[in-house]
């Protein structure tokens, strides 16, 4: 093989995981949640574009209306969404069944589990639930049903076919909101229909650091069309992006990558958190995939929300990655799906950690802490806060946890030891329960309840609360959102007036007042000691 027959990936390639043609996150991958999600969400909404396509224009233009579940095509593509939608329908009626079969065994609960035995109920479970469920009641003697999800995952619900991948070239234009617009073809796009979990993908992006030939790659991707090859080719070049200084040879080094990824680094150790990159290295304003460590030996997700547990990043890193790190979920709550078992479907080595269970390493550890607040008062056990010692240096992640219970932190503290250095969450005023979680629920939810419970992260007050009991020196605030190349999956807004933007500010000056270093991080920071 000649030199000229070597490609490397180019840096601003990037990838979207789909499901059913949509952008695919933790509630789309595990069956029972996927079944609720399609027979609750995306059918009725392709179904309102189908009816409506001009009004969901005119709301995805309208910026009061950002984060809405509008198709955004510009009133166009009715035909390909009228198509998708009669799909969905033909390819997934075992799913269907399945939600149907949800809804109706959460009717039964309600009607018939009145504290007493619930053997007899077991015979009347619709055919879908049966076997795939167990029903319990709490100490109070509230009736619920536990998902068997290992099972799930092995049952006809579960199927590769449902998947597939988008490769394209970010060129820094935004992209349709995640949770709303299936990913229909697109010039400049190469789909295929391809698992999550095919090897062809690690493949290709190993390229970014170690070139392959064109011939090597098209096979690992299964493409045997030329067009499709074509673009693939596209997505190919013989100059390499690999800044220098990725790699730690002393000391310790966190950089913040944007949103809630940061990088962590040490001569023994690298550790990302959350990962949300992006690829477009041509700003020059930001880190990018470019800029990461050869490997990263851990991998945190501090929870599922879609936002940190983001697999447009996680398919490009999967094969540097040493471990995954995933906080232990519930008892199978509808609400509450197993991080864990979603990303070992998807190939990645993963390890369950559970209330301050340490990992150690070469130069420290990592301890798995718990999780306040964000999730609405959702009864959600997957989410985890994580305190690192490395480099001589403790270091507190704490992700979006809420200090609505400062003496948590305190807690936490005599447990593991203080932090040198404290990263936070304060979106303040978060979304409401209806958003993010309305697809799960059977029954109808009003506003006023929705709208009393946020996905909401610490305020000025609780953030303070949180530094003051770790007795942390530094405290950095995450960017929450505002980074604009992220909004296909935030979308946020803020004005100067903005309430969240406030509560940083105080934050910042009681901060100063009280002699604690602190910074609201915005995009890219290095920190090195």
């Amino acid at each position: 093989m000649s030199s000229e027959d070597l490609l490397f990936v180019k840096p601003n390639l990037i990838i979207e995981g789909l499901i059913d043609q949509f952008y695919a996150w933790l509630y789309l991958i595990p069956p029972a949640q996927s079944a609720m999600n399609l027979g609750n969400l995306h059918l009725s909404m392709l179904d309102s574009y189908v009816q409506q396509p001009k009004v969901h224009a005119a709301a995805v233009a309208n910026p009061k209306m950002r984060g809405g579940f509008f198709v955004d095509y510009d009133g166009e593509r009715v035909a390909e969404i009228r198509e998708l939608r009669e799909r969905l329908v033909r390819e997934n009626s075992a799913l269907l069944e399945l939600a149907t079969g949800i809804k109706e065994t959460d009717e039964l609960l309600r009607a018939q589990a009145t504290g007493f035995d619930l053997t007899g109920l077991y015979r009347q479970l619709p055919d879908a639930v049966r076997g795939f469920v167990e029903l319990v009641y709490d100490l109070n003697h509230q009736p619920s049903m536990r998902f068997l999800e290992p099972l799930l995952y092995r049952s006809k619900y579960y199927r590769d076919e449902r998947q597939s991948i988008d490769l394209s070239l970010d060129d820094g234009s935004s992209r349709p909101f995640t949770l709303s617009t299936p990913r229909l073809p697109r010039p400049g796009h190469l789909q295929m229909p391809l698992p999550l979990r095919h090897e062809g993908i690690d493949r290709l992006f190993s390229a970014r650091l170690s070139p392959a030939s064109f011939g090597d790659l098209r096979e690992a991707l299964e493409i045997e069309a030329d067009e499709h090859a074509q673009v693939l080719r596209s997505f190919l070049t013989t100059d390499p992006l690999i800044p220098a200084e990725r790699e730690v040879t002393t000391g310790g080094r966190v950089r913040y990558f944007g949103h809630a990824c940061l990088v962590l680094q040490s001569p023994t150790v690298s550790i990302i958190t959350d990962p949300f990159i992006s690829a477009d290295h041509r700003a020059g304003d930001r880190y990018t995939y470019a800029d990461l460590p050869d490997r990263l030996d851990y991998c945190l997700i501090t929870h599922g929300h879609q936002d940190h547990i983001v697999l447009e990043s996680l398919l490009q890193l999967r094969g540097r990655i040493g471990q995954v790190l995933v906080p232990k979920n519930g008892s199978g709550n509808l609400q509450d799906p197993s991080i864990g078992l979603c990303l070992e479907q998807l190939g990645f080595d993963v390890r369950v950690v559970d209330d301050f269970e340490e990992v150690a390493f070469e130069g420290g550890a990592i301890v798995a802490c718990p999780f306040l607040g964000e999730h609405c008062d959702l009864d959600i056990r997957g989410k985890s806060t994580y305190w690192i010692r490395m480099a001589g240096r403790s270091i507190f992640i704490d992700a979006d946890s809420s200090g609505i219970e400062p003496e948590l932190y305190g807690r936490i503290c005599e447990a593991v030891g203080s932090a040198d250095m404290a990263f936070l969450g304060m979106e303040c005023d978060g979304a409401p329960l209806s958003w993010l979680y309305s697809a799960l629920f059977t029954q109808p939810v009003s506003r006023k309840m929705s709208i009393t419970r946020k996905l909401s992260g610490s305020n000025a007050e609780q953030a303070m609360g949180i530094v003051q009991k770790l007795h942390a020196s530094e405290a950095y605030v995450y960017a929450m959102g505002e980074e604009e190349w992220l909004q296909h999956v935030m979308a946020t807004s803020y004005t100067p007036e903005s309430y969240q933007l406030k509560q940083v500010a105080a934050f910042l000056e009681e901060c100063a007042e009280r002699g604690v270093k602190a910074e609201h991080l915005l995009v890219q920071r290095e920190l090195r000691w």
